[in-house]
């Protein structure tokens, strides 16, 4: 027996994707699906009524078809491998499988085809699938967040801009800015998603000759061929126009739109690392989990890290597939083969591992109260003078005079806090202290609540204008945890 940890075990397979993506994107789905591709080209072909060439007897009978079902998934994997190494033809080495398991519709398989036929529409059924398993998933990430957004949505936390101490906002509102991302990249794959088409028979060079010839000339039945192969795969229409292959810019669309994906949970993994590092939002952490072999008081936001990883691969996949569109040589060249066995699949299950993460990351965050209601209190002094000077102002003060006053005490302050002398503090204590504020309510001043805008409220707005949609559309595909393998 060969040792199953000898050969290299591509990451995403074994550790991070989901069984279903790489299930989908494996050799017996993939092969499996030419077979039906076939049969639903000859069945096309027998209903649009294909006879020999004397026009008295079925070309193709349901000797031939019923043959051809009863082995659409016994494929012998091993004999396939023989007839490739003989042919060097990964295409023709199944057609003649298939043809030995199924003897009575040897003569008629891939009838008309040409190699594209099965691989690149094989290729769309799997995208298109595969954009419909990630835009439920995506949908369950956007509904989980949602909800943590909805519970602390009234919680103070410090704003940063430049990553400095900004004005406030709130836990829940700092979640829509995570989650309004998503909700625009599940526009974006549900776009692509919707507009995948299918490259149906085309022949060898798009002009459908071959098909022409079988037809004897009729037009019609050429182009009813080619919609009845696609309606058979669910895509309501065909491509325009191809060459022998559909236009790679598909590929390049369907990628840019898994990349942007991948920069906006790089974007809400970085934050969820930099919120962990300030101990105010915590990942998930299992009572047995170790976050250092070293140091084993530490814990390290793992899910978050390997998350950005993961979307860091997934947003630079684009630029392959971008090249190999720009050089497609007239109605094609066969360089694009090898890297769209690389970079599509591995974009859909880099996109699934990130998607598993994300999940799981949403579902399970811990905010820190504490934590962040202290940070909140150290900037608040700061954050409160400008309402100290407007309440001067409105009992008659001269708001240049309390402005001077405010930068003054504020400066030294700040100096004193860098040297370890004073707290924050200190501030509204020198402040209440100056004849210009008597009588100003400092405590009012200092409600962390009063510094929020409409925080709270634009919660509410967003999860109802923009989450509550996507949860009743995808009702069915929501409330499913999100696994971390290893």
């Amino acid at each position: 027996m060969t040792d199953p940890h000898l050969l290299y075990d591509n990451p995403l397979i074994g550790r991070y994707a989901s069984r279903e993506m790489a299930e989908r994107w494996g050799p017996r789905r993939k092969f499996g699906t030419w077979r039906r591709l076939w049969l639903a080209l000859a069945e096309a072909q027998r209903a649009l009524d294909l006879r020999t060439e004397d026009g008295k007897l079925p070309r193709i009978g349901d000797e031939q078809l019923e043959s051809m079902r009863a082995h659409l998934d016994d494929i012998d994997f091993a004999r396939a491998d023989e007839f490739e190494r003989k042919f060097r033809h990964d295409v023709m080495a199944h057609v003649h499988a298939f043809g030995e398991v199924a003897p009575a519709a040897r003569g008629i398989i891939h009838l008309g085809a040409t190699s594209c036929y099965v691989t690149d529409n094989t290729d769309l059924i799997l995208m298109k699938e595969s954009l419909k398993d990630l835009s439920g998933k995506l949908a369950s990430v956007i509904d989980a967040l949602g909800t943590f957004a909805a519970t602390w949505k009234a919680e103070p936390t410090l704003g940063f801009t430049h990553f400095q101490p900004a004005q406030l906002t709130t836990v829940g509102k700092r979640a829509t800015l995570w989650c309004y991302d998503l909700v625009m990249d599940l526009q974006e794959l549900e776009h692509r998603r919707d507009g995948l088409r299918f490259r149906g028979a085309k022949g060898t060079t798009g002009t459908q000759a071959s098909f022409l010839a079988l037809f004897r000339g009729n037009h019609e039945k050429v182009r009813h061929l080619d919609l009845l192969v696609a309606r058979e795969f669910g895509f309501d229409d065909v491509y325009a126009v191809t060459g022998q292959t559909y236009s790679r810019k598909v590929d390049s669309f369907v990628l840019d739109a898994l990349a942007g994906l991948g920069q906006s949970l790089h974007k809400w993994g970085t934050d969820l690392r930099l919120l962990a590092h300030r101990q105010e939002i915590d990942e998930p952490f299992e009572a047995d989990q170790i976050g250092s072999s070293a140091m084993a008081y530490k814990r390290n936001p793992m899910r978050a890290e390997r998350m950005c990883g993961l979307a860091r691969f997934l947003m630079n996949l684009p630029k392959m597939a971008s090249d190999t569109a720009a050089t497609q040589w007239f109605e094609r060249t066969l360089d694009d083969s090898a890297p769209r066995r690389l970079y599509i699949p591995q974009a859909f299950l880099c996109a699934d591992a990130c998607l598993k993460l994300a999940l799981n990351l949403a579902n399970g965050l811990v905010v820190n109260r504490e934590i962040i209601a202290k940070g909140v209190q150290e900037q608040l002094p700061y954050m409160a003078t400008e309402n100290v000077i407007m309440a001067c102002v409105a009992r008659g003060g001269d708001r240049q005079k309390a402005h001077e006053a405010v930068r003054t005490h504020s400066h030294a302050v700040t100096a004193g806090i860098k040297s370890g002398t004073f707290s924050s503090r200190e501030l509204i204590v020198r402040l209440q202290k100056e004849p210009l504020f008597t009588g100003i309510d400092f405590a009012k001043a200092l409600e962390p609540i009063g510094y929020v805008g409409r925080s709270p409220e634009q919660v509410d707005e967003f999860i109802e204008q923009e989450v509550k949609p996507i949860r009743e559309r995808y009702a069915a595909a929501l409330g499913q945890m999100g696994e971390v393998s290893v």
